[in-house]
Order: C-alpha cells, then structure tokens, then sequence
C-alpha cells in the first residue's frame, strides 16, 4: 500500500514510525488497520491510538478511521481507549480528521453498537 512494501511486516511499520517519512506515515495506519490478522489485532490498535495524535492531519485522519476498519473486521475494540479519541477527532481543527472520523464513528456504530458521538 503506497510508499510500504506490500508484504510489510509489523517490525516495516514499526520502522516506518520511527522514520516518520511524511510519504509513508499517512499509508501506516490504514495499512495495519486493514491488513492486520487476530494475531496482530491489539498491535494494530495500538498503532492507530498512537498515531491518533500525530500532528500530520491524514496520519492523523487515517488512524482514527483505523478504528473504523478494525471495528468491522474484528468486532471489537478498546472501548474505553477508543471511544474518546473518535469524539476529540470530530471535533478536530482539521476537516480531514473530522471526515475521517465521521466515516469511523459510522463503523462502530455499525459494528459495535455503541455511539462515538
């Protein structure tokens, strides 16, 4: 998925945060939030809140519709880690967090049954 070698590896991504090229970082969370298995489920959680403050608005954006992919795939998140950070990203400065969210509040709601709103 973009800049990321297509058969990446949790240590790739771990790497890529660490460089923190602003080319790869906005691929990151969506690439772990999608292409993550039960084994690596929690890790990719773990990734997107990290990532869910990143100053670059899609890195920050993509992480919280993260969420949103997890939610479906895995049918379940951190509720009490998650749920706070989906309702500061709608209210984020940045339009592309806020869509972002938008789209990931629908997931869970979807998905999980509980309103991030």
């Amino acid at each position: 998925m973009g800049p990321l070698p297509p058969d990446w590896t949790p240590a790739d991504i771990e790497a890529a945060i660490v460089e923190n090229d602003p080319e790869a970082m906005p691929y990151v969370p969506i690439a772990v939030s999608m292409g993550c298995d039960e084994a690596d489920r929690a890790w990719a959680e773990e990734v997107c809140v990290r990532l869910s403050t990143h100053p670059q608005e899609w890195v920050r954006g993509n992480a919280i519709l993260g969420f949103g992919h997890l939610a479906r795939a895995f049918r379940m998140l951190d509720r009490a880690t998650i749920e706070p950070l989906v309702r500061a990203a709608l209210a984020d400065p940045s339009p592309v967090v806020r869509g972002q969210a938008e789209a990931a509040a629908d997931d869970i709601a979807h998905f999980l049954g509980w309103s991030a709103r």
